[in-house]
């Protein structure tokens, strides 16, 4: 059997933060072939399908932030129980917590995706009132629809993992990445464009093969924890009257968090909107440079939330240098990843454009995908470093800090800042896209000081690993 080799001390990182990204590319896999499937009907499916993956994105990341906190909460029972126990093993008390934990949390996934799934159809017709192309919206709207159910056994999907992951045991989804991804395939041509006598729906049917997909990657990480001996026994999804005030603690930790990612999404959202007044062009543009930043942000994310966990409990033993340590690896790694897919760009941007674009892309879009991609560049940089830090600080305890960076770097510095270059210097689609770099350039700055001076704290933190 051939062992992995993980380099130096970087193994306990991503031993967790890998099965994290690989969850996260499974979700993103199903949207990407989404919009490659859409890329070849026409400008305007591309433009309405990018619009509602768009806004599907904004709402599920908010979504997927309230159930975050699960993670710390079961890694906090589990700590406590093995100090009690004895290393690796749980006493009952954390047991029965662990468990009630993660009934609470399948209790608040099924309420917070009904709601987001009615935002997400009420967002179709909003947006009538920000000059978005009237033919654009009527194609969106039939595909958002069709989105919107999958929100929840997406969110089923983020607290088995949280569960998974706060163990310590959050197991290789390789197999179930790559056949969800084969089967996104084949519903999206199925109901897409009419393949194997199924009924040709279009843009809807891409987002309705989407969502058929949510339920069975749910299903099938479900069947893989419940083959675990150590985590089965602790997997309770049956809710009850007593789970209220555990389900209420988890709003309460995760609120902040869904906020600071709401905040993240929101001004790509923002961005999308206002890429949507320059035309569909600019807007076909838009969804392929973006979905291909979506996908490479992933890896921050499963950094993010694995240095989360891992600092928590570091910060539970007072052990400041494996907080510094994981920090550095963490942003370390992120600079690197970053690095790594911005060369790739440079080296063939035709051939990474034509994985989303039709055979025969007009000159405008592709243009414009060209000019876009060279500011994605900077961009991943930027969105990857403030993300690791809301899960370094997350980690410390502090989940509201993350918001209010992001209300000040998105909303104050970057939002103006692309209104400005975007129209007042009639800079367009790429001044847009400069006013993003900004607005994420300042956060990341405002949170790497913000856990600078809370790990100065951090003698003083006894209590956190509880509150985390």
């Amino acid at each position: 059997m051939i062992r992995m080799r993980w380099p130096g001390g970087y193994r306990p990182l991503l031993a967790v933060s890998l099965p994290i990204v690989g969850i996260q590319l499974a979700q993103v896999a199903l949207t990407t072939t989404d919009l490659a499937m859409l890329g070849g009907m026409s400008v305007r499916a591309i433009a309405a399908g990018g619009l509602a993956l768009t806004l599907y994105n904004q709402v599920r990341t908010m979504c997927v932030g309230t159930v975050t906190a699960v993670g710390n909460l079961v890694a906090g029972a589990a700590g406590r129980g093995e100090t009690r126990a004895g290393a690796d093993r749980l006493d009952e008390q954390a047991r029965a917590e662990v468990r009630a934990t993660v009934r609470a949390s399948f209790l608040v996934a099924t309420v917070v995706g009904l709601i987001a799934a009615l935002v997400l159809i009420g967002l179709g017709y909003v947006l009538a009132w920000f000059g978005q192309d009237a033919d654009v919206l009527g194609l969106a709207r039939p595909t958002m629809l069709a989105l919107a159910p999958g929100l929840i056994p997406m969110l089923w999907l983020n607290v088995l993992r949280q569960f998974a992951v706060g163990m310590r045991r959050p197991g290789s989804l390789l197999w179930v990445t790559i056949a969800s991804v084969a089967v996104n395939v084949v519903l999206n041509g199925g109901f897409g464009y009419g393949w194997f006598g199924f009924p040709e729906l279009g843009a809807p049917g891409v987002g309705l093969a989407t969502t058929i997909v949510q339920f069975l990657n749910c299903g099938a990480f479900l069947l893989i924890l419940r083959r675990d001996d150590h985590l089965a026994p602790l997997l309770s999804v049956r809710v009850r009257r007593t789970d209220l005030p555990m389900a209420r603690q988890t709003l309460r930790l995760g609120i902040p968090i869904s906020l600071t990612y709401g905040s993240e999404a929101g001004i790509t959202s923002v961005a999308t909107v206002l890429m949507g007044s320059f035309g569909p062009a600019t807007l076909a543009a838009q969804s392929v440079v973006n979905q291909l930043v979506y996908i490479v942000y992933q890896l921050n994310i499963g950094l993010s939330q694995g240095s989360s966990i891992l600092i928590s409990r570091a910060v539970s033993r007072h052990d400041r240098p494996t907080v510094t340590r994981t920090a550095r690896q963490a942003l370390t790694l992120s600079a690197a990843a970053m690095t790594v897919a911005g060369l790739v760009y440079l080296a063939v941007p035709g051939r990474v454009l034509g994985l989303f674009l039709e055979k025969n892309p007009s000159p405008e879009v592709l243009s414009l995908a060209y000019t876009l991609l060279f500011f994605g560049i900077a961009q991943q940089y930027l969105k990857g470093a403030q993300n690791v830090c809301v899960g370094l600080l997350r980690g410390l305890g502090n989940t509201k800090s993350g918001f209010r960076a992001t209300l000040l770097g998105y909303w104050v510095i970057g939002i103006p800042v692309m209104v400005l270059c975007g129209f007042a210097l009639g800079l367009h689609g790429p001044g847009i896209w400069l006013g993003l770099c900004f607005g994420f350039g300042a956060t990341a700055v405002l949170l790497l000081r913000r856990f600078s001076q809370e790990l100065g704290k951090l003698p003083a933190l006894a209590a956190v690993p509880s509150a985390a």
